[in-house]
């Protein structure tokens, strides 16, 4: 399963790739346009088994995570911000 991780900044999106535990093929793309974003940088990748927060960084400059699904996106995660 694949997920889209958008951000406030580019600088968030390049964090996240380097940082981020337990995520498998991160990729750096442009935001897909029917997703919302600040920047225009999000981290496409996927993990192994049940996805869980602890396993990546959630920090201010993450705005939102959605998983991918055969009719779009499905929102898993949204900033307070």
């Amino acid at each position: 399963m694949y997920y889209i991780a958008t951000f406030y900044s580019h600088f968030g999106a390049i964090r996240f790739k380097k940082e981020s535990a337990n995520i498998n093929s991160p990729q750096l793309m442009p935001v897909p346009r029917r997703l919302s974003s600040s920047c225009g940088t999000c981290v496409r990748f996927s993990v192994s088994g049940e996805f869980s927060f602890s396993d990546i960084i959630v920090d201010d400059e993450l705005e939102q995570i959605v998983r991918e699904t055969a009719n779009g996106y499905e929102r898993i995660y949204q900033s307070k911000v």
